[in-house]
């Protein structure tokens, strides 16, 4: 069930991812970090229809945070670029080449990998507010160190920067989202009475405008690679601080689990570096031609008027 509503959960992440994209790809620049990128957003109907699969999407990941642990939700949440390509191939109807069969195969086997060496247990500690506020000051910092390093330097390295701060915000958000679930699940009236639920919000709401921004200033390779390969790994370090999240680690499983990881990241680097996957959310005008073509269940493009595969 945990594995289902995860997958679930990425699927709808990968339709948010190109939807999304395709609602803010013509803001202009000087948008950036301000609140009217959004209201750029919120009037075109193909980012709305984007945002409702977020919320979809946000539905299954708190049951698959309820049920399970957050260093075994989170990884798994990488299979949106596996997701991605396969939209890609089939909806929009590009060919999916050896790079992203490559990709997909390593990125995989690497999830698969790491779930069966690490084999996550416990995870069933309730945080303290010690806790909380050591870990809650630690990942802003972080993520405002890399909002104040994406305020220089040429897009790639504004897009990472944007990328890892909304990855850090998302992974903060999601043990929120773990600790507000389980309230929820024994009594719905007392999420209002817990500050998680109001801190859940205000992150969950914060990390939505830094992706947009990560999205807005960058190619794939930049935004979505930081955003795909930080989460998981600050989820797992968040998972063992604050809910007592267990990995092997001992003798051979964990270089095991370090092979594993590094070979989902580098399926992951590769999926990102895809010209495939770099059309949907890449600046280069050549790479942003991809998106007028006419999806084969008739969804508008708002990149202009819709091109035939053959052109």
């Amino acid at each position: 069930m945990v594995y289902l509503l995860a997958l679930g959960a990425s699927l709808a992440n990968a339709l948010t991812s190109v939807l999304q994209r395709m609602g803010v790809q013509d803001a202009p620049d000087d948008l950036r970090l301000r609140l009217r990128l959004l209201g750029y957003a919120l009037r075109h109907r193909v980012w709305l229809l984007g945002f409702v699969l977020m919320i979809l999407s946000f539905l299954m990941q708190a049951s698959a945070l309820h049920f399970g642990r957050l260093t075994q939700v989170q990884p798994l949440l990488t299979t949106e670029l596996l997701f991605l390509v396969l939209i890609l191939g089939t909806w929009f109807r590009f060919r999916i080449g050896l790079r992203e069969w490559v990709g997909v195969l390593a990125a995989s086997a690497g999830l698969a990998g790491f779930l069966v060496f690490a084999a996550p247990s416990g995870g069933n500690v309730v945080p303290n507010t010690a806790g909380w506020i050591e870990v809650g000051l630690s990942c802003g910092a972080v993520a405002g160190i890399a909002v104040v390093l994406a305020l220089r330097g040429p897009r790639w390295w504004r897009a990472a920067m944007f990328g890892a701060a909304a990855a850090i915000g998302f992974a903060f958000t999601a043990s929120l989202t773990k600790v507000v679930a389980d309230y929820a699940a024994h009594d719905w009236s007392s999420v209002v009475r817990h500050w998680e639920t109001y801190a859940l919000a205000g992150c969950g709401m914060l990390s939505v405008f830094l992706a947009q921004n990560a999205f807005h200033a960058g190619p794939i390779a930049a935004s979505q690679g930081t955003l795909v390969m930080v989460d998981p790994l600050a989820s797992i370090l968040i998972g063992v601080e604050l809910f007592g999240d267990q990995l092997r680690t001992s003798g051979a499983w964990g270089p095991l689990e370090a092979l594993s990881l590094l070979t989902l990241f580098l399926g992951a680097y590769s999926l990102c570096r895809s010209p495939l996957v770099r059309g949907v959310k890449g600046e280069d005008p050549a790479e942003r031609d991809l998106l007028t073509y006419t999806p084969r269940h008739g969804l508008p493009s708002p990149a202009g008027p819709a091109i035939p595969p053959s052109a």
